[in-house]
């Protein structure tokens, strides 16, 4: 295709994607009357960082398993001190590849920490301790991390 044919042709699409999206992406707007003795609704909660930790449980040596027992008290000792304002745990299956190129399936935890964006540099060496102490004490390679920017309102 020569050329300027090929910029019509891409100017086409371009502007055909942008047209079929633009209603769909457009926010609904309710007429004037409707909304005349309401305030605009301010964006609820302060700024906040969701950390989310993924704790697997096998061990890649084949030891045995991490125990709810031994997880548990794990945060209660290592996480709870560091954290004492709240977090959340939920229970999970989960897969990796292993440093050997194996898949492993197994049992894992979710934990997620909320927390204001201005105490997100004094809280990064607290999490890393966490993820460091976790894989040194129970064998594993890795904890995953996830930070994530979030409106919080309690």
């Amino acid at each position: 295709m020569a050329p300027s044919r090929l910029r019509i042709a891409v100017l086409a699409l371009s502007t055909a994607l942008l047209g079929a999206a633009a209603p769909a992406s457009a926010p609904a707007v309710a007429p004037a009357s409707a909304h005349a003795s309401q305030p605009p609704r301010a964006a609820h909660g302060a700024p906040y960082v969701e950390t989310s930790l993924f704790f697997g449980t096998a061990r890649p040596d084949g030891g045995p398993a991490v125990t709810d027992k031994q997880f548990h008290a794990f945060v209660d000792k290592v996480v709870t001190p560091r954290f004492p304002d709240g977090l959340t745990i939920q229970e999970g299956q989960g897969q990796y590849r292993d440093a050997h190129g194996v898949i492993e399936h197994e049992r894992s935890y979710e934990l997620t920490l909320f927390y204001p964006t201005s105490q997100a540099g004094p809280n990064d060496p607290k999490i890393e301790y966490i993820r460091d102490t976790y894989n040194k004490r129970f064998g594993q390679e890795s904890v995953a991390r996830v930070d994530d920017r979030a409106r919080v309102d309690f």
